[in-house]
């Protein structure tokens, strides 16, 4: 029997994602609100897993977390390759990637305001 959908806020989504992220072992993960300059979504987060089981693993376990708390299936992309998955809540989108894929597309750069895109560089250089 399937739980009837129950309505989450966005950001109560993005703290369960964020969550079920730590909890797997996602690296590097990045929130970029979204709010504002797009209508495709609130949220976008982006995080690496080491290698194209662990990322098949995190979006598996994300989209099954996601479904208990809302009742809702996200859709997902490229699970079966695992360098980038795709897991589309509506509200937050989430990419999944291997670490050299994340690199390639730099998703980051296109999506993140310039001000916390040069934080967030700096953070990463070291002193």
């Amino acid at each position: 029997m399937t739980a009837a959908p129950r309505d989450l806020s966005s950001d109560e989504i993005l703290q369960r994602i964020l969550t079920s992220l730590d909890d797997d072992k996602a690296e590097d993960v990045v929130t970029i609100d979204l709010r504002g300059r797009s209508a495709m979504a609130d949220y976008m987060v982006i995080a690496s897993g080491r290698n194209a089981r662990q990322v098949a693993t995190i979006a598996e376990k994300l989209a099954q977390r996601l479904k208990d708390a809302t009742g809702r299936t996200a859709r997902i992309e490229g699970k079966d390759t695992g360098d980038w998955v795709l897991i589309d809540t509506d509200d937050v989108v989430v990419h999944v990637f291997r670490p050299e894929v994340r690199e390639f597309y730099q998703l980051e750069k296109m999506w993140m305001p310039t001000d916390q895109l040069k934080a967030l560089r700096a953070e990463a250089t070291p002193h």
